[in-house]
């Protein structure tokens, strides 16, 4: 199976900006430490700063999945409960 490359956009309500920013880079460091994690950056909108986007590569879907299902990420979910407005992933593959 080849790289998979992930975009995950965060919106987070416009109350709850800072809190999710802090839950948010708490997953970094135990992200990269993953098995099959090549890169996983967060970025932040310069214009809107509730919109936060993670751009990851993994070495495979497998892995991927494997990561999402780990405690750290239900720690987050349950830190923000409340806290996002919007969240939407999507998997995709290079093609040039």
């Amino acid at each position: 199976m080849s790289k998979l490359t992930i975009v995950a956009n965060i919106i987070a309500k416009e109350d709850k900006i800072e809190l999710v920013k802090a839950e948010l880079l708490k997953l970094i460091d135990i992200t990269r430490a993953e098995e099959g994690c090549i890169n996983y950056d967060l970025h932040q909108d310069n214009e809107n700063p509730a919109h936060f986007l993670f751009y990851e590569n993994w070495e495979n879907r497998e892995l991927w999945q494997a990561h999402m299902g780990n405690q750290h990420l239900a720690d987050y979910l349950e830190a923000t409960d409340g806290a996002v407005e919007t969240f939407t992933v999507n998997e995709m593959t290079v093609i040039g």
